[in-house]
């Protein structure tokens, strides 16, 4: 968490923008593809992340069922009109 407004102003109109380092900026990388591509996610994209992070596979299984769980949640939220009013 930060409390820089305008880093987080950042992260949230374009995270390559933001100035990451190079393992949050490879983690984010890995996120972007599961959550617009999943069909297309392959081994190369968790050798990229390991290579760019040093994770074992305890690591890459807790970066991939958390970018998972978020893009069901907020796909189930905007399915049901969660944060739209009436």
């Amino acid at each position: 968490m930060t409390l820089d407004e305008e880093f987080s102003a950042t992260l949230k109109r374009n995270w390559r923008e933001a100035p990451l380092d190079d393992v949050d900026r490879a983690i984010l990388e890995y996120a972007e593809k599961l959550t617009k591509e999943p069909a297309r996610m392959d081994r190369e994209d968790v050798e990229r992340l390991r290579a760019a992070t040093g994770l074992d596979d305890r690591g890459v299984l807790q970066i991939t069922l958390i970018a998972s769980f978020f893009n069901y949640v907020t796909r189930v939220a905007d399915a049901l009109g969660v944060g739209r009013g009436s």
